[in-house]
C-alpha cells in the first residue's frame, strides 16, 4: 500500500455446520445440530512507508446451535481478539512474462474480553496469545493471471479453563490449557478482469496443528486438541472507478477434510475504502 494510504475494511462472515471430526472420524452433531457461528469485523491498514503497511482488527463473534439440546446449550457473543500486524514487501521484480511479489509478515493477537476458550464448539476463539509468521510470493503474467503461495507458522500460548481438571493423553490438575500451535499453508489461482477492476481466485489452504490430543469418544472439543484443516475456497473484490478507493469484497469456503475439526461452510462479504490519509487522491 502507498505511504500514506489508509484503508478499512467491514466483514460479515456466516459460517455453520452439521458434522465434526472426532479424531479423523466424521460425525454428526446429534444433540446441538447446526452450530452456526457469525462474525463481524472492524479493520485498519496503514502504510508506513511504500513497503511497511501496519493493520489492526477487532472482531465481535456470535454462535449458537439451531437445536441447543433443550435449552441446555445456548451460544455466546462477544468482542474476540484483538489483531496487529506487519507486512513488508521484500521483493518486486518486473521481467518480460510478469511480474514476481514477495511479502513477508507478522501478527499478533490477544483476547480483550473474558469469554470461555473450553465452551466449545460454542467459544469466541482459543482464549490465548498467537504470534504468527508468514511468507508469501506471487507471480502475475501480462495476461492478467497470476498464482500465489504461502506459508506461515503460528504460535499459540496457553489458555485458562473454568475447571482444575482436564484429560490431555493423561491428567492435568489445572485450569491453565496449552493451545498447540500449527502451520499453515496457502495455494491460489487468480486473475484480473476489467482493467484491473475485478479480481476473482481458486483456493485451498491449510492449517495443521503440531501436538496435542484427539477429542474422546462422547466428549466436547477443549483447545488442547491437534486441529488439522484443509480448505477450498473462492474469493471476489471489486475496486469501484467512482467514487475512487471504495471496494467490494466476498469470499466462500468448505473444509473438506479435518480432523478434531467442524466441517464448515463459510460465506462473507465486506466493504473496503482507501484513501491518502495525509496526502488526499483526487
Amino acid at each position: 500500500m502507498p505511504k500514506g494510504d489508509i484503508c478499512f475494511l467491514l466483514n460479515y462472515e456466516y459460517g455453520q455446520f452439521d458434522h465434526y471430526w472426532e479424531g479423523e472420524t466424521l460425525r454428526k452433531n446429534g444433540t446441538i445440530a447446526q452450530v452456526q457461528r457469525r462474525t463481524t469485523m472492524v479493520m485498519a491498514a496503514y502504510g508506513i512507508t511504500n513497503r511497511l503497511d501496519v493493520y489492526a482488527g477487532l472482531p465481535f463473534v456470535s454462535t449458537n446451535s439451531t437445536t441447543p439440546n433443550g435449552g441446555k446449550f445456548a451460544g455466546a457473543s462477544g468482542i474476540q481478539d484483538l489483531t496487529l500486524g506487519l507486512k513488508y514487501e521484500a521483493l518486486r521484480r518486473k521481467g518480460e512474462n510478469g511480474e514476481l511479489t514477495a511479502f513477508g509478515s507478522v501478527v499478533f493477537s490477544t483476547p480483550v474480553s473474558n469469554y470461555l476458550s473450553d465452551y466449545q464448539p460454542y467459544s469466541l476463539g482459543i482464549g490465548a496469545p498467537q504470534i504468527a509468521w508468514r511468507g508469501l510470493i506471487e507471480f502475475e503474467w501480462k495476461n492478467g493471471f497470476y498464482l500465489r503461495g504461502n506459508g506461515g507458522y503460528i504460535w499459540k500460548g496457553y489458555t485458562q479453563a473454568e475447571r482444575e481438571y482436564y484429560y490431555n493423553e493423561g491428567s492435568y490438575f489445572t485450569s491453565w490449557m496449552d493451545v498447540p500451535s500449527a502451520w499453515t499453508y496457502e495455494a491460489v489461482l487468480g486473475k484480473w478482469f476489467m482493467e484491473k477492476s475485478l479480481r476473482i481466485e481458486l483456493n485451498y489452504n491449510a492449517s495443521h496443528s503440531t501436538s496435542g490430543d484427539d477429542i474422546r469418544a462422547y466428549n466436547a472439543p477443549q483447545p488442547t486438541n491437534r486441529v488439522n484443516m484443509d480448505r477450498i475456497g473462492a474469493f471476489a473484490q471489486y475496486f469501484f472507478r467512482n467514487p475512487k478507493g471504495l471496494g467490494l469484497v466476498a469470499s466462500y469456503s468448505r473444509v473438506i477434510n479435518g480432523r478434531n475439526a467442524p466441517e464448515m461452510t463459510t460465506v462473507s462479504a465486506g466493504i473496503t475504502y482507501q484513501f491518502g490519509l495525509f496526502h488526499p487522491k483526487n
